[in-house]
Order: structure tokens, then C-alpha cells, then sequence
């Protein structure tokens, strides 16, 4: 940001009653960048250059913080009614982009009380950009898990590696495997199977270590997470915390090779862009032949 217009914007948001942030998505933790004195009060004057997944996590929760990163992701407007202590308000989230940018870099997030005649018009607003928001997941959501899909993860891969490769930053991918899926599914049928797959893949969602970290549903029984890491062996460990998660939820396999529950194996590509010859879809590739050298023969289990 310019320090002409960053010193114009913090006066501007300065004056406003209601809490501001500014977050920056052109680095790879999305940092807020400015912060106005009515968030200061409600959030603490030390967010500013913290990845604003945290700020709302501490704030909303984990849960609330995983959606909004993928609202962001997607450069949507959109906005979320929340509560903060005993006060009802609406989270809106808006894209600002310059004229000569293709896309927008930086998120402006106003958090709006529900007072005075402008509250039936702001829930009218949340409805519609509820209603945009769920055309928007129609696209990108797997209809079993609730994952990005595989065409909108690799969108998010394309847009990361080259955030990874501009900061000298590494990723890291987490492929995941349901053992012995297609006799799963051969024992209790395609619903009981779709019920499984989304309960790993929720409980995969649930062991991310940061909002900006990504899971999604490749083909067949496949989970894919996208991770921003810098230590390999902590995303080897990673993958053994999540493969020891989905063992734990104790759903019974009995044509298992690996025990009596359902049981994933994992496979790790690390890398950093930076220099690198291989693009967002080699590195990709890597993850999933790596698989296919020690994969059992494919399952044939399909999404009804």
C-alpha cells in the first residue's frame, strides 16, 4: 500500500464508529494492515500485521474463521451476522481492488451494529449475499463432503503458488486415501459411503492448523490438503496427527487390511515455488502419483 494512501485510509477509518479492519491478500497469511480505534476496543491494538484468520478465530471461533477464509479466497462480498459478547452485528466483508488490478488484494471488514432504521435493509442485504454465496458454493462445494471441490481446490492452488512463489514461501501437500474403500463400499452400499467420506473429510477439515490451510475432495476416495508450511517434518507430523483423527472416529471396516475401522494412508510433497520448474499442476501431480505407486487397485465407488 502507498504511503499516501495508507495515510489518507487510516484517517478515513479513523472516523468511523463502527470497527474496521483492512486485510492485505496479496501475502500468504492475509495480515490486517490497518485497524481503526472502535476494533482496537473490541479486538486489541495488537492484530495489526496478525494473519486475520487469527484475529477472527479468537474472536468468532475456528469455524466461523475457516468460512470467512474461503470467502476471501473467492473475493467475494458477502457478510455474516455474529454476536460479540451481548452485542448482535453484522460482519460484512468487501473486496477493494485498484483500477489497474485484475483482482482485488485487499478485503475492507466493517463490523455493523443492528441498530436504527438501517437494520431491515442490512438483513435484506445479508439475505441477498447469503443467496450469492450459496450459488457461489453450488460451484465450488463436493456435494458428499462439503470440501472445495477438485476444479475449485486447484484454483486455489494456482492463486496460492503464485502468492508462495512472489513471497520465498513453501507448500506443502497432504494427500489422503480411504483404505479398502471400494470393499466399503461393496459391504454397506453408496449412501453408508457417502456418509463415511463426509465424516473423514469433516474430520480432516477439523485438524487444520490455520484458516488459511485448504482440504478438498479429489476423485473417488481422495482428500487433498493444501498447507502453508515451512518445516517438513512438521507436515509429515500433521499428516500422522489427521490419519491417527480418522482412525479414532471409529468407523467400522471389516474387510480393512489395516484393523477393524476405516484408516487412511498419506502421502507428502513439499516444495518451494520460488524458482521452481514445476507449476501449480505439476506439483499436484507429484502428490497424486506418489499415491498411485503404492495405491491398492482404484475403488469403483462413484458419487451417486
Amino acid at each position: 500500500m502507498k504511503a499516501i494512501n495508507r495515510t489518507i485510509l487510516k484517517q478515513v477509518i479513523g472516523e468511523f464508529s463502527e470497527a474496521v479492519l483492512i486485510v492485505h491478500l496479496g501475502h500468504n497469511d492475509w495480515p490486517v494492515v490497518l485497524a481503526n480505534r472502535a476494533f482496537f476496543e473490541i479486538g486489541g491494538e495488537d492484530c495489526v500485521e496478525q494473519p486475520f484468520a487469527d484475529v477472527i478465530e479468537q474472536l468468532l471461533g475456528r469455524d466461523l474463521a475457516l468460512e470467512i477464509s474461503e470467502t476471501l479466497r473467492s473475493r467475494q462480498e458477502t457478510s455474516y451476522p455474529i454476536t460479540l459478547g451481548s452485542r448482535e452485528l453484522l460482519l460484512k466483508l468487501k473486496p477493494l481492488a485498484l483500477a489497474n488490478e485484475p483482482r482485488a488484494n485487499y478485503y475492507a471488514v466493517f463490523f455493523r451494529g443492528g441498530a436504527s432504521g438501517a437494520a431491515a435493509a442490512q438483513e435484506t442485504q445479508h439475505a441477498l449475499l447469503n443467496a450469492k454465496r450459496r450459488i457461489r458454493d453450488l460451484t465450488r462445494d463436493d456435494p458428499v463432503t462439503g470440501l472445495l471441490n477438485e476444479k475449485a481446490f486447484r484454483d486455489v492452488l494456482d492463486h496460492d503458488w503464485a502468492v508462495a512463489a512472489r513471497e520465498k514461501t513453501a507448500l506443502a501437500l497432504v494427500l489422503f486415501t480411504l483404505d479398502d474403500f471400494s470393499a466399503y463400499v461393496d459391504v454397506f452400499g453408496p449412501h453408508a459411503a457417502e456418509s463415511c467420506l463426509r465424516r473423514v473429510g469433516q474430520a480432516v477439515r477439523r485438524c487444520l492448523r490455520r484458516a488459511s490451510d485448504v482440504v478438498a475432495r479429489l476423485e473417488g476416495a481422495r482428500l487433498v490438503v493444501l498447507s502453508h508450511a515451512a518445516n517438513e517434518d512438521g507436515v509429515h507430523e500433521f499428516a500422522k496427527q489427521i490419519s491417527r483423527t480418522v482412525r479414532d472416529l471409529g468407523l467400522h471396516h471389516p474387510r480393512s487390511s489395516s484393523g477393524r475401522f476405516v484408516t487412511v494412508t498419506q502421502q507428502v510433497v513439499t516444495t518451494t515455488p520460488t524458482g521452481s520448474k514445476l507449476s501449480a499442476t505439476d506439483f499436484l501431480e507429484q502428490v497424486i502419483l506418489a499415491d498411485a505407486d503404492i495405491e491398492q487397485p482404484a475403488p469403483v465407488y462413484k458419487t451417486c
